[in-house]
């Protein structure tokens, strides 16, 4: 932000010297965590705005400049920018160095050019002294054309309980309708789906085959066959409701839906994100007078730094030494 405010608007001043035209900031925006979350649908909005000069008034006068809506000249932005900005008027971007990971180096990059209207134009620019950059410079064609295969690996627990709460009835429906009988496929397709068939056991044993693959848990084949015969088991019930037609979203009041959106109510069997990147709202979290918390009371008292309980005072000098010595050993 200092260097912006300094050193770019003094040189742009100069720019006419080197045979380009003067230019001059007028709207400087920050998209970082020193401004207020409440403020960036502003920021993203004004992003969007385009130069629009005034009209000249009704004398025939030329309008002022203050007149004219100005757009942002420079965006200043942290990984904030990486995720969620869509804004057809950004068209270029300078990428200086290379990012720490691909992941990154690719959701911000892909903020351009994100308009039919017109193609955007990342420019990466390496240091030759860092190897890193250096590296990236020798193999850029390579990496460009191969760059999704370098995306890192996230870290997660595959079919853990809250996994399995989420995206389990999503992947068991999406196998059914592709993997089951052509009929099943259509929306209208959840009224006729047979539940006791032998294709939906095969394909309950395949999922929990996996989990018993590359779960954490021993337990979680079973808990997996459990959670599905479940489900299984609603769908039947749903199945046989009378006068309702089943289907597998719900349409204009004449189908109802055996999946439906989490909303921010309970999220019951069925509800079926769109992404697992979807996240309760935010909770407050209060932290009362834990010194006075009732159900702490019995607890043993600690020394800090030794992670031993206090030992009861000593009548010896031994005792003592040999106290001191326990400690300075912990420490």
């Amino acid at each position: 932000k200092r260097l912006v405010d300094d050193d770019v608007k003094a040189r742009l001043r100069k720019t006419d010297q080197r045979g380009l035209a003067r230019r001059s900031l007028r709207v400087v925006q920050e998209l970082t965590s020193r401004i207020s979350s409440t403020d960036i649908p502003g920021v993203l909005d004004q992003l969007g705005e385009r130069f629009m000069p005034p009209a000249p008034g009704a004398d025939g006068k030329p309008a002022k400049p203050s007149e004219a809506r100005w757009p942002i000249d420079v965006l200043l932005a942290t990984s904030m920018i990486s995720v969620g900005v869509d804004v057809g008027r950004l068209a270029l971007m300078c990428c200086v160095g290379q990012p720490k990971t691909t992941a990154e180096y690719i959701q911000s990059t892909s903020r351009v050019g994100r308009d039919k209207g017109g193609p955007g134009l990342v420019v990466t620019i390496y240091n030759w002294a860092r190897p890193r950059d250096l590296s990236h410079y020798e193999t850029f064609e390579h990496y460009h054309a191969t760059f999704y295969r370098h995306v890192e690996a996230l870290s997660v627990t595959p079919f853990s309980s809250r996994a399995l709460d989420r995206g389990l009835t999503a992947l068991f429906v999406s196998l059914v309708r592709h993997a089951g009988k052509p009929g099943w496929n259509p929306n209208t397709g959840a009224q006729i789906v047979d539940v006791n068939a032998a294709v939906i056991d095969e394909l309950v044993e395949a999922v929990a085959a996996r989990a018993a693959d590359v779960g954490s848990n021993v337990d979680a084949e079973d808990e997996v066959r459990r959670m599905l015969t479940f489900r299984l088991d609603r769908w039947k019930a749903q199945q046989g409701v009378v006068g309702v037609q089943l289907g597998y979203k719900e349409d204009a009041g004449t189908i109802k839906g055996l999946l439906h959106e989490p909303t921010l109510g309970t999220w019951d069997e069925f509800s079926c994100p769109n992404s697992l990147r979807e996240t309760e709202p935010t909770i407050n979290l209060i932290i009362g007078d834990w010194q006075h918390d009732p159900a702490l009371s019995g607890a043993p008292s600690f020394v800090l730094g030794t992670g031993e309980a206090h030992r009861p005072a000593t009548d010896t000098a031994e005792d003592e030494e040999a106290v001191g010595m326990d400690q300075g050993a912990v420490v």
